[in-house]
C-alpha cells in the first residue's frame, strides 16, 4: 500500500482537487483507493455526498481509542465509484488539538490505522487541513510521499515557505527524510504572476518541483457540482491531462524509491 499526503499550510491552493483527481485516475486504472479526510471542514467528504453531521463513525473516532482493523473498516464510507472508499471527517476533528494534542502517541494514530488495513487498498490519499496541528502531524507521519500543491501566485510562496519549515521541524523526529513533490497549480500562462511564480519555484526548490503544471480549468468546479471525479466528468480536459501526467510522474518516483 502506498500512502500519499496532500498538504500545504495555505488554503485554496488545490489540495482537495488534487486528492480527488489523483484518486479518480488511480481507480480508473483498477487500483483500490482509500481517501482520508482530515480537514474538519470535510470538503472531501461533502464532495462525494457524505454529510458529516449524519455519521456515526469517522476519522475522529480513531483518535479516541485504539481501533481494530474491523473497527477501522466500519468507519469507512463507500463512494459511487467502485474502487474508491473514504474515511470521512467530522467537525469534531477541530477539537483534537485542545483535547488530545498533549497526549502521548497522538502523532502516529493514522500511521497505525493505515498499517492495520494495508491489505485492503493499493493507494491511500490523505487530504490535510491548512493548519499545523495533530492532524497534519499525523498525515505527514503516515505517508510515503508528501504532495504539496502550490498556487502559482506570489502569496502562495509564503505558504510554501511555512510548509517547508514545518517539514524541517518534523524531520528531527523522523529516521528517514521526508519525500515530497511540489505541484504548481492554478497556472495561467497568460499572466505574468503565474510565469514568475513558476520560475521562482524552480529556482528555490529545483528537483523537488514537478516539471509540469496544473492549469486553471473550470471543469474542476463543474465536476465538483456534479460530484464526479474530474476524469469521469470530462476525461479529455487540459486539467485532467495534466493530472494524468502528474500521476505517471509520482508512480515512477514511487517505483524508483522502492
Amino acid at each position: 500500500m502506498v500512502v500519499w499526503t496532500v498538504a500545504n499550510q495555505k488554503g485554496g491552493v488545490g489540495k482537495t482537487t488534487t486528492t480527488i483527481a489523483l484518486a479518480g485516475l488511480l481507480a480508473e486504472e483498477g487500483y483500490r483507493v482509500l481517501l482520508v479526510d482530515t480537514d474538519p471542514h470535510a470538503s472531501l467528504s461533502y464532495y462525494f455526498g457524505i454529510e458529516s453531521e449524519d455519521l456515526e463513525l469517522s476519522v475522529y473516532d480513531l483518535f479516541l481509542q485504539v481501533s481494530t482493523k474491523e473497527q477501522i473498516m466500519q468507519s469507512l464510507c463507500p463512494t459511487h465509484y467502485d474502487n474508491i472508499d473514504i474515511l470521512p471527517a467530522t467537525m469534531g476533528l477541530a477539537t483534537l488539538d485542545r483535547s488530545l494534542g498533549n497526549k502521548g502517541g497522538m502523532g502516529l494514530v493514522l500511521k497505525k490505522a493505515m498499517r492495520a488495513i494495508a491489505d485492503q487498498y493499493d493507494y491511500v490519499l490523505i487530504d490535510c487541513p491548512p493548519i499545523l496541528g495533530v492532524l497534519m502531524v499525523n498525515a505527514l507521519a503516515a505517508c510515503d510521499r508528501i504532495i504539496v500543491p502550490v498556487q502559482t501566485e506570489f502569496l502562495a510562496l509564503k505558504g510554501l515557505d511555512r510548509m517547508m519549515k514545518t517539514l524541517e521541524i518534523m524531520q528531527g523526529e523522523q529516521v528517514a527524510p521526508f519525500k515530497y513533490t511540489i505541484v504548481p497549480t492554478m497556472f495561467d500562462k497568460r499572466t505574468k504572476a503565474s510565469l514568475m511564480t513558476y520560475r521562482k519555484l524552480q529556482e528555490l526548490y529545483g528537483d523537488f518541483v514537478w516539471p509540469g503544471v496544473i492549469p486553471t480549468d473550470t471543469n474542476f468546479r463543474n465536476a465538483s457540482v456534479a460530484q464526479k471525479v474530474p476524469s469521469d466528468y470530462v476525461a479529455s480536459s487540459r486539467g485532467v491531462t495534466a493530472y494524468r501526467n502528474l500521476l505517471k510522474y509520482l508512480v515512477n518516483l514511487t517505483i524508483v524509491s522502492k
